[in-house]
């Protein structure tokens, strides 16, 4: 039955995760007791509790009705934005904010400095998440989806539990910062960073190297034509 396919596929995840069923019900937002309640069939399986898990996993909301399409679909929010090279305003406090920063270069791996010396503008489309912060990229190990000089509106990730697997983040090692998808390892312990271009090897981390997580709401390219 459907109702029953659809708890399948949700203890699916729950298994994915390595975590517990009520860790799971605190990762979406909702009642532990009530999220007992339907996966034991009890309560039947509501719009809401998939839009809960859509939102706070990127789980898509196709496969866990029916079990087509892709688990993890690459959200609108990894597509390129095209800007015209007018969209940086200097009113900072409208839109998300822009910084002088390169997340694939500087001095320092294991830390971004979000100070007003380097913020130098806004963003404000409907399309960016205003308490994102938007930086640079150079290099080419992220072509085609992310050309030198693009930039990206990132957010801190705070739970490193919590890695949506093969979404683009912006990763902070002890001496390094790279932009990489972030793809499952067998070894829980481990992540594998992959680029875009494949001429770039696929790089096996630990997840305790990792000091801090941003993931890539936007890619943002800049279009004098427009």
């Amino acid at each position: 039955m459907p109702k029953e396919n659809m708890i399948s596929r949700i203890r699916e995840l729950i298994q994915e995760m390595e975590i517990s069923q009520n860790e799971f019900a605190d990762r979406i937002g909702t009642d532990r007791s009530n999220f007992s309640k339907h996966m034991n069939g009890k309560l039947a399986i509501s719009d809401s509790l998939l839009n809960k898990i859509v939102v706070n996993l990127g789980i898509s909301k196709e496969w866990l009705k029916s079990g087509e399409g892709e688990k993890y679909p690459m959200p609108i929010h990894n597509a390129r934005i095209s800007l015209p090279t007018n969209a940086i305003h200097t009113d900072v406090l409208k839109g998300a904010k822009v910084y002088d920063i390169d997340v694939t270069a500087g001095p320092v791996g294991r830390s971004l400095i979000f100070s007003t010396e380097n913020l130098i503008g806004s963003i404000d489309v409907p399309f960016i998440n205003k308490e994102s912060s938007i930086v640079r990229v150079s290099g080419d190990s992220m072509q085609p989806v992310i050309c030198n000089g693009d930039m990206v509106a990132i957010r801190k990730v705070k739970n490193l539990d919590l890695i949506f697997w093969g979404q683009i983040y912006v990763i902070l090692l002890e001496d390094y910062r790279m932009v990489k998808y972030i793809r499952k390892h067998n070894d829980r312990n481990m992540v594998i960073l992959r680029s875009a271009n494949p001429e770039y090897d696929d790089i096996e981390i630990q997840k305790s190297e990792i000091r801090d997580l941003f993931i890539v709401e936007n890619i943002i390219r800049f279009d004098s034509r427009m």
